[in-house]
């Protein structure tokens, strides 16, 4: 009979998948290694504190003050980098923040952000359903939002036009801060190494896990050299904002979570697709 443990250890064997991804590219490289894959690591963006601290602690003092009654997160990294803008740069805000925090109406847009709160043993007042602006939209939309200060954490230096616009003309103001940016971290070179080797159908699968990777792969090279060489391989998103971002530049997501978009239901995705392939080239 065999050994549940290594067919649990070598579903991916004889795989290769190229990952992205930057913040968590060990955890999620050590996930796929340990089901056999062979991973490629092409971190395609990095992510840095906003450049000038200034504005970010003008906000929090201002947020501090009461200036806010609601405050929609978008991210957790956002989160945890305004907490780390404070013990940088004014570790006396922190206590207020988080009394501040605890007291006004949360609004998250997926698992991180609130997963972020419970690291401070808070939770949101609201949750979208769909981990997208237009979820986070469609949350508020039932409730009268005239007259409120709304704090919107951006996702990097997005400015989120459409979520603004709708506090706009639903009569709030929008307060917004934008504590982290997003910077090239692979050289063109290795991006361009990273297309040619999908292009060869050299990679199984491509793994994508933020709407910068895809941006950054686009800025690179053609459009329709990138749409080329990732209809070689299967590509799979993290979460519906990504896989929005992919069909936006004409990519098909094949593989993705149904629910729970985090690193481990993507690779257990992956495994979906690509595992019973794998195992039964073994038993050939």
């Amino acid at each position: 009979m065999p050994d549940s443990k290594l067919l649990t250890e070598t579903t991916l064997s004889g795989r290769t998948i190229a990952i992205p991804e930057t913040r968590e590219l060990d955890v999620f490289a050590a996930m796929l290694e340990r089901r056999g894959a062979t991973v490629l690591r092409c971190p395609l963006v990095a992510i840095l504190d906003a450049p000038d601290p200034a504005p970010v602690l003008a906000w929090i003092r201002q947020f501090n003050a009461g200036g806010c009654d609601d405050l929609i997160l978008l991210t957790g990294e956002g989160v945890r980098r305004l907490l780390g803008c404070i013990d940088r740069h004014a570790p006396e805000l922190r206590a207020a923040f988080v009394e501040r925090l605890a007291s006004v109406r949360k609004v998250t847009r997926g698992p991180k952000p609130a997963r972020a709160l419970r690291e401070l043993g808070l939770k949101p007042e609201l949750a979208a359903e769909v981990p997208t602006t237009a979820g986070i939209i469609a949350a508020l939309t039932p409730f009268d939002l005239k007259g409120r200060r709304v704090g919107v954490q951006l996702y990097g230096s997005d400015p989120n036009l459409p979520l603004r616009e709708f506090l706009q003309q639903a009569g709030a103001e929008a307060v917004t801060v934008a504590p982290y940016v997003y910077a090239d971290k692979a050289a063109d070179e290795a991006v361009l190494a990273l297309l040619e080797r999908l292009a060869e159908g050299a990679v199984d699968a491509i793994a994508f896990t933020s709407t910068p990777q895809v941006t950054r792969l686009f800025s690179v090279a053609d459009a329709r050299a990138v749409q080329a060489a990732l209809a070689r391989t299967l590509v799979a998103a993290v979460g519906p904002v990504v896989a929005a971002t992919l069909a936006a530049h004409g990519i098909e997501v094949r593989i993705a979570p149904t629910e729970s978009f985090f690193l481990k239901p993507l690779t257990t995705a992956l495994e979906a697709a690509l595992g019973a392939k794998s195992q039964g080239s073994q038993g050939s």
